[in-house]
């Protein structure tokens, strides 16, 4: 590609400039440091109950079951975190006035999953231990489906510290709000315009679109398909979709949960391998907790964000992200190390 090209993403209708001109090689976005390990000793997460913000709230074992019994085998434990971002505390989150805006109080649950492991984060984790994750992730989600005040849950990772990631010892967490966050909602009035004039399901489509052209696809399997968005907002950005049409994370089967770990854990062992352990995000895309008639035409998916460029004036000040990697060459380069 050697000239720069606006595409209008097909969910958010949102514009983003692809810009390979700019005069790197995808190559060259490879970050320039050697990977530093902190040691065990001085790791708060080594022992989960000292760090937590409260009692475990569940333990995984040699039975892969959610336990409460604190055990030296311990493989994952989920806690309450003990700084959250949000409180579920008893108060009432109807929503008030302030002037001319509108507020409501911060609840919702805000918590940990941490692994056992210090050196291994989720690309390393033993596939057992990979799916593990995931099981524990959609255990703790259908129970906070309990909670009538919830109207959205996020799972997200951060890795390392230009993704926010305080903590170096791997870990994931959730939080659960009482509003459909931005970002979601639009994604979900995208999809459901779509449907609406098509009649399909535009993450289906976008799917779809991929796999024939072959060229962004970097791993897929039986029921999941990983690839570099032709509408990609940044950067060696990653997304990762189951190919059946599930709109909620809590309803996927578990085998279809074995699939979308395993392009996972593919993908992003290559863009270690690529770009030298980059820092990067990745956070689960699912319709909201509630009113599950209205979400049909949603598709959940997992998203990848690496931390390789800062936006600067020109992104904030128009909205417009400019991504100086042809999503093809994305691609190719990681479709190397698969």
């Amino acid at each position: 590609m050697k000239y720069s090209e606006l595409r209008q993403d097909l969910v958010s209708g949102d514009w983003i400039l692809v810009a390979p001109g700019r005069g790197r090689r995808p190559e060259e976005f490879k970050e320039k440091r050697k990977l530093k390990k902190p040691s065990k000793a001085s790791c708060p997460f080594e022992n989960p109950k000292n760090a937590a913000g409260g009692p475990a709230i569940a333990i995984y074992g040699k039975s892969e079951l959610p336990s409460l019994t604190q055990t030296k085998d311990w493989r994952i434990q989920i806690v309450p975190n003990k700084y959250p971002a949000v409180l579920h505390d008893g108060f009432n989150v109807e929503m008030s006035k302030k002037g001319p805006y509108s507020v409501m109080p911060g609840v919702g649950h805000h918590e940990l999953l941490i692994t056992r492991d210090h050196n291994k984060n989720f690309p390393h984790l033993n596939k057992r231990d990979a799916n593990l994750v995931f099981r524990a992730f959609r255990d703790r989600y259908s129970s906070l489906l309990d909670d009538k005040e919830i109207a959205y849950i996020s799972i997200f990772h951060n890795w390392g510290p230009k993704a926010g990631a305080s903590v170096y010892h791997p870990h994931y967490q959730m939080i659960a709000v009482p509003v459909v966050p931005p970002d979601t909602q639009h994604s979900l009035e995208g999809s459901k315009l779509y449907s609406k004039k098509h009649h399909k399901c535009v993450h289906c489509v976008q799917a779809k679109m991929e796999k024939q052209e072959k060229k962004r696809v970097i791993f897929e399997n039986d029921c999941a398909i990983a690839f570099a968005p032709f509408v990609s907002r940044s950067e060696f950005e990653i997304r990762v979709f189951p190919k059946p049409h599930i709109p909620f994370f809590e309803d996927t089967p578990m085998p279809v949960i074995d699939c979308m770990v395993e392009a996972l854990q593919k993908v992003l062992r290559a863009l270690e391998k690529s770009l030298n352990y980059p820092d990067y995000n990745f956070f689960i895309h699912t319709a909201p907790v509630k009113g599950k008639k209205q979400y049909e035409h949603y598709h959940w998916h997992i998203e990848i964000e690496p931390k390789i460029n800062i936006p600067a004036g020109f992104e904030l000040s128009t909205g417009i992200e400019i991504n100086a990697v042809d999503p093809d060459e994305a691609a190719k380069l990681l479709r190397k190390y698969v």
